[in-house]
């Protein structure tokens, strides 16, 4: 990342951040706002930027910084909002007859495709994230909103058995823990190991772990079997009575 400084730019116009597009045109906004702060991060250190600076080298006013991100640490993880969508819409689109617990772990890869889409950036965040507390402290909350959408989906599925939603949160936290594992393991390489094949044992490992969630045939959904018997009734004759209910059905 090159340390030269940069004049500022116009609202409209050519900003130092990010060279032009096809068109001749600068970058997206948003990325040209991201990308001027991971420089600035980079050169001058997280806490000693301002969103001034990051509006100044981007070419844009304070304004158009807030329109994309809240706050500066937003800047800082601009993608997972889209990834927290995109995993909500796939869990919700899960087919009834879905394994719950191998469809959070694919759930779970989304968020590993996102980083791996943008290798090099993954990287610097991780760096940057490990020296800067507060932006540590944020992650954890994105990840805990991540664990919280698996629960949620797992809690649907699960909450009519026994202990389903203590058993819905177990899973969802292990699933996380199984795929932030690989995924830090990936980021300390720089990148450079098999980002996906990590991923896969250790959700591989989470699944082993709890197994399959069995969803009865579409033709036994729903069947119930009521059995009347006199009140007094000795147990072994109520018990005939089912499985001849059973055996009929």
């Amino acid at each position: 990342m090159s340390s030269s400084s940069a004049a500022p730019g116009r609202e409209d116009g050519t900003g130092a951040a990010g060279a032009t597009d096809a068109a001749g045109g600068r970058p997206p906004m948003r990325e040209a706002l991201v990308a001027a702060a991971f420089r600035l991060f980079l050169e001058r250190g997280y806490e000693q930027t301002t969103v001034d600076d990051i509006v100044t080298l981007a070419g844009v006013g304070r304004r158009s910084f807030f329109r994309y991100f809240p706050s500066k640490e937003d800047v800082v993880f601009p993608d997972h909002e889209r990834c927290l969508a995109d995993m909500t819409a796939f869990l919700a689109a899960s087919p009834e007859d879905s394994d719950p617990v191998a469809r959070v772990c694919d759930a779970a890869r989304l968020v590993l495709r996102m980083y791996a889409e943008k290798p090099d950036f993954s990287v610097q965040r991780y760096h940057l994230t490990k020296k800067v507390p507060g932006l540590r402290a944020y992650e954890l909350s994105v990840v805990w909103r991540y664990e919280r959408a698996l629960a949620d989906y797992l809690r649907g599925r699960l909450g009519g058995r026994p202990d389903g939603a203590l058993r819905a949160d177990v899973i969802a936290a292990a699933v996380v823990a199984a795929h932030n594992n690989a995924l830090r393991s990936w980021l300390r390489s720089d990148g450079r190991d098999d980002a996906a094949a990590a991923v896969d044992h250790a959700l591989g490992y989470a699944q082993s772990a709890f197994g399959s969630v069995p969803v009865p045939p579409a033709g036994e959904r729903g069947d119930v079997v009521v059995v009347v018997a006199r009140r007094g009734a000795p147990l072994w004759q109520v018990v005939r009575e089912v499985e001849a209910a059973f055996a009929d059905g």
